[in-house]
């Protein structure tokens, strides 16, 4: 998955923005205002995804593309190498696991309004 590819399939999601908080190098997306992703725009592409902690050592331990979250709290959150190496169809479902684990943790109120949400 390029850039765009991920930026398509984060914002289908529903209720996600998009927003730079961080710079112009650092694209982030949001579900319910809550961070499930940030993706690199300078340099080699790389993607920062919550996961379940787990899941994210069994990643880790079986793709060399998938390494602790940078920046981030490496219990939680995996950094992805986009260098062509995961198939496109595994990153889609990191970024869907991303999403689902924030949604799942959102406020009942927060859930509620994301169930209406279009």
């Amino acid at each position: 998955m390029n850039i765009e590819e991920i930026r398509e399939f984060c914002l289908s999601l529903k209720g996600v923005t998009e927003d730079m908080p961080f710079g112009d190098d650092t694209l982030v997306f949001r579900v319910m205002n809550k961070i499930f992703a940030l993706v690199n725009l300078s340099g080699e592409p790389r993607i920062n995804l919550k996961c379940d902690p787990e899941k994210a050592i069994a990643l880790r331990e079986e793709f060399s593309a998938i390494l602790p979250g940078y920046h981030m709290n490496k219990q939680h959150w995996n950094t992805i190498v986009m260098d062509g190496s995961l198939k496109k169809n595994l990153v889609s479902s990191l970024i869907t696991h991303s999403y689902e684990l924030i949604v799942a943790s959102l406020p009942k109120a927060k859930k509620e309004e994301l169930r209406k949400h279009k």
